[in-house]
């Protein structure tokens, strides 16, 4: 360690020499080139980070939202938790990859609570989003931020550790053909009460997903038992590790 240290110090005393026997123009200019570099670096290190890693989990109240939140952050279902009249935010590296060697980049999820009056906290966090989990279909897929910006939206079917539950493309193929009725009577109001919205399909056609401009993906499992894996496939597919 000493041989270290008194090489750095013949080092750094050679650097010195070396200073002074340059013109202070060519010492100014120096500087300002390392000065320049410096702040180089630091704004392309400030672009890379700034790449959105927020996932919004929406939907309706009782839907599971919460038990997701839990499960990909703790990998617990916390059973015993009421409804959410707050929103749930935490930056977090997914439970699943805690282990997983290197350097794993940490997803900023936000669960928004269902009720209608807090809808305005949806609006604050999708535009800044890196892909939604959501149940407020409709509300999402017409959203212009949303569209604009191709947010990816995964439709995830939860709860389906249940006996009664349906599949996925049972799913999929209901919720089409509902917001197929939904884009019809919406199609009959003014274009001033829905000026915010942007039109789904393709006029003249039946509605399914593929028409949207941003990317829809269906998928299920059950937060419950913690079957959260097309979860972490979806915000690991937007919000790279």
């Amino acid at each position: 360690m000493e041989e270290w240290v008194q090489q750095a110090q013949v080092w750094a005393g050679q650097v010195e020499s070396w200073v002074r026997q340059q013109p202070p123009e060519q010492i100014y200019v120096a500087a300002a080139v390392v000065a320049i570099t410096i702040l180089v670096l630091i704004a392309a290190s400030c672009l890379k980070s700034s790449k959105p890693n927020t996932i919004v989990l929406s939907g309706l109240n009782g839907s599971g939202k919460t038990t997701l939140f839990y499960q990909l952050r703790d990998g617990s279902s916390h059973q015993g938790t009421v409804t959410s009249l707050e929103e749930n935010s935490d930056t977090f590296v997914l439970h699943s990859e805690q282990e997983r060697k290197g350097k794993v980049k940490p997803v900023h999820l936000v669960d928004v609570p269902g009720h209608a009056r807090l809808k305005t906290k949806l609006d604050e966090f999708l535009p800044r989003a890196a892909g939604v989990i959501l149940l407020y279909l409709y509300d999402i897929l017409t959203k212009a931020t949303v569209v604009k910006k191709r947010v990816p939206v995964l439709i995830f079917c939860n709860k389906t550790d249940k006996v009664t539950a349906h599949s996925k493309e049972f799913i999929r193929k209901q919720l089409e053909k509902e917001i197929n009725k939904l884009r019809e009577s919406r199609n009959a109001l003014s274009s001033a009460d829905i000026s915010d919205e942007v039109k789904l399909g393709v006029p003249g056609e039946a509605f399914n997903f593929s028409q949207c401009q941003n990317k829809v993906t269906v998928a299920e499992g059950a937060g419950l038992t913690g079957n959260v894996s097309a979860i972490e496939e979806f915000i690991r597919e937007y919000v790279k590790a």
